[in-house]
């Protein structure tokens, strides 16, 4: 009897990291995958060409869930998920990352008495003034599969297991998404001019660093001044790009790009400056050079093996590092272990046996 792989998706990166997982249930005739997203069907952050460039289907199912209240993005989930396991049989739940309604899932699913896995676990950033990292606890302490993506995270995993869960070293699953689509990526339409390896790719998310303008504008200014002629090209959502045009011109903000243009992008970019640890990652993969605008990274190896380098948000310190990314002068880098594209495979074969 096939067993029913229920995954649940929060967000819009989720899907890149899901992607792998639903090719590798789809060819196997022991699984049939129920594919769950707990936002709106019609999300402006879904656009038309994502799921076409990661080569997977739609969602089947829509929670619904609108909000940017954390607290409410959590009971709505609950509630919501809840109605649909009272229609849908699911033998597993899979939830990604640690985003509040991965958390608002976890809970339920436990509470049913429903096995539970959590992709990327036992990533810690020990700050336990932010959501994510309660989150990240409560989903790792409920887990039954703790799948994690590095020996740090391993170590994390196992030492906060309960008697009840496992803790599987199955790799970086961005890796699956990556190997998979490498040879489809596809130079952005709308920057014809771009040489390749003569400009820096900038992207920025977090609150924290939005929020505070006056620091962000001297982490800008020093960020231009150390690149010089090279260009930053920098593919932002509107507010963030709002932001950044109103405190730094030179910088080039552009229009977010399809997952594809965004993959080119980095991956023939001279470096890459960034507050998102998944970037990071990819940056590693293809061995550009990476500053990360933060004091820690859950994702230890990219620093310790990789090809990222963090700086806080300290303006002197980007000008440093930045200055060196346009002088060539970066520290080599490799391949961390287990990220070699089977990462879905080996979590199929685990949930399966």
């Amino acid at each position: 009897m096939a067993k029913n792989i229920c995954i649940l998706a929060g967000a819009r990166p989720n899907f890149v990291k899901v992607s792998p997982l639903v090719r590798a249930i789809a060819q196997h005739p022991d699984a049939t995958c129920l594919l769950v997203y707990a936002g709106r069907e019609d999300d402006p952050t879904l656009e038309a060409s994502l799921f076409d460039d990661l080569q997977m289907p739609r969602p089947q199912f829509f929670l619904g869930v609108d909000s940017t209240s954390l607290n409410e993005i959590t009971s709505q989930v609950m509630a919501a998920f809840d109605r649909f396991l009272d229609l849908h049989l699911a033998d597993v739940v899979i939830v990604v990352d640690d985003l509040a309604s991965t958390m608002a899932a976890a809970i339920v699913t436990k509470k049913r008495g429903i096995r539970l896995a959590h992709l990327v676990a036992g990533t810690r950033s020990f700050d336990i003034n932010m959501p994510k990292e309660i989150n990240r606890l409560v989903i790792d302490a409920l887990s039954d599969y703790l799948f994690t993506a590095g020996v740090r995270s391993t170590g994390i995993a196992t030492r906060e297991q309960s008697e009840q869960s496992q803790t599987y070293l199955v790799g970086n699953i961005l890796m699956d998404t990556l190997r998979y689509n490498y040879n489809r990526l596809k130079k952005p339409a709308s920057l014809p001019g771009l040489e390749e390896g003569q400009y820096i790719v900038f992207t920025l998310n977090r609150r924290a660093l939005l929020a505070d303008q006056e620091n962000l504008a001297r982490m800008l200014q020093a960020m231009v001044e150390a690149a010089g002629d090279v260009p930053i090209i920098a593919p932002l959502r509107p507010e963030a790009a709002a932001t950044v045009k109103a405190l730094n011109s030179q910088v080039q903000a552009v229009s977010p790009l399809s997952y594809l243009e965004f993959g080119w992008l980095t991956a023939h970019a001279k470096g890459i400056i960034t507050d998102s640890g998944n970037v990071a990652e990819e940056a590693t993969f293809n061995s550009v050079p990476c500053i990360t605008l933060n004091n820690y990274t859950e994702h230890q190896e990219t620093v310790s093996v990789g090809s990222n380098v963090l700086v806080g948000e300290d303006a002197d310190r980007l000008r440093e590092a930045v200055s060196r990314m346009v002088a060539g002068d970066w520290k080599k880098c490799a391949l961390p272990d287990r990220w070699d594209g089977r990462t879905a495979e080996r979590i199929i074969q685990i949930l399966l046996s």
